[in-house]
């Protein structure tokens, strides 16, 4: 194999394109001395005469074309490469591998994407939907940089930072007549036909906890996995419901009623999840500042920026 340095290649492009020493070393800022050296070290590992040298002039041989074009097409691809690390080390280029719940994602998330896609063209958002536990786990596995969701219990590996907390609302058919009420109990929503979210969703977790906390039994008349197909029933008349606010976008717009839950108030509180003992990458750390830019500069509910009443702003360093 070849010992070929880069400096060796520079400083032959630089005489066989100025065919002179003098010019190449006040182009590079090197000795003449320096120079030589280099373009004879070149020579000497190739085992081919790369130049003519008489008092006055400077020719190319054929090996020397040659070896012009193809160290100019090394030092090309060395350039663009240290290009690219750079736009990677600064932020500006790579991946940000964000897990998350799917209320997050579709809700919370999207003006803040776009805000760091506009600043960050060559930037790639992979979001990670999914339920808290395995949106947990890829923190700690290190399959997402960061992660944003509940936490039902401390994780050994993550540090959290408070976002958001969103407020439990009863979920109700037009028409209903607990619709007619400026807020609901948990003891009224359980005289009703409950339909629930899926036994491993957080919005179970916290529901089942609510009734329980009033003396109810958390039996649902109709489960689904997905908030949007319990919106559904819901809307078809089969039962109520409750849920987040952050979700509302998802189920049913324009279709169903929300009253706030009350006895108890119960809200969910959503982190930043940060990995214990890894570095974040440049690019992931630069997508936390524009979601920290954009809650510093107002983004609330009713200003355009998707987030619905009833999701406020959490504020807390990381712990």
């Amino acid at each position: 194999m070849m010992d070929v340095t880069l400096r060796q290649l520079a400083a032959y492009a630089a005489v066989a394109r100025a065919e002179s020493f003098t010019a190449a070393a006040a182009e590079l800022h090197l000795s003449q001395s320096s120079l030589s050296r280099a373009v004879a070290d070149l020579e000497r590992t190739l085992g081919m005469r790369l130049l003519e040298r008489d008092t006055r002039n400077v020719r190319l041989t054929p090996a020397g074309t040659e070896a012009l074009r193809i160290a100019d097409q090394i030092l090309s691809a060395h350039r663009a490469g240290l290009a690219q690390l750079g736009r990677y080390v600064s932020g500006e280029r790579g991946t940000v591998a964000l897990s998350t719940l799917p209320s997050v994602a579709a809700v919370l998330l999207p003006p803040v994407i776009s805000a760091f896609r506009a600043r960050r063209p060559q930037m790639t958002v992979r979001l990670l939907d999914g339920l808290e536990r395995p949106v947990l786990q890829r923190v700690v596995d290190g399959d997402a940089d960061f992660a944003v969701s509940t936490v039902a219990r401390r994780t050994a590996g993550i540090r959290l930072r408070p976002l958001v907390r969103d407020r439990f609302d009863a979920v109700l058919p037009e028409h209903h007549p607990l619709a007619e009420r400026s807020e609901v109990s948990w003891e009224d929503l359980g005289r009703e036909p409950f339909l629930a979210v899926g036994a491993d969703s957080s919005v179970r977790r916290m529901t089942d906890a609510a009734f329980a906390q009033a003396g109810l039994s958390a039996d649902p008349a109709a489960e689904a996995s997905s908030v949007a197909t319990v919106g559904g029933l819901v809307a078809a008349g089969l039962g109520v419901s409750a849920m987040p606010a952050l979700v509302h976008p998802l189920v049913a717009p324009g279709k169903l009623v929300r009253r706030p839950l009350v006895d108890p108030v119960v809200e969910r509180r959503l982190h930043v999840v940060l990995p214990a003992r890894r570095a974040l990458p440049p690019g992931a750390r630069r997508f936390l500042e524009q979601l920290e830019e954009l809650r510093g500069a107002g983004l609330r509910p009713g200003c355009g920026h998707g987030l619905p009443d009833g999701v406020f702003w959490e504020e807390g360093e990381a712990s």
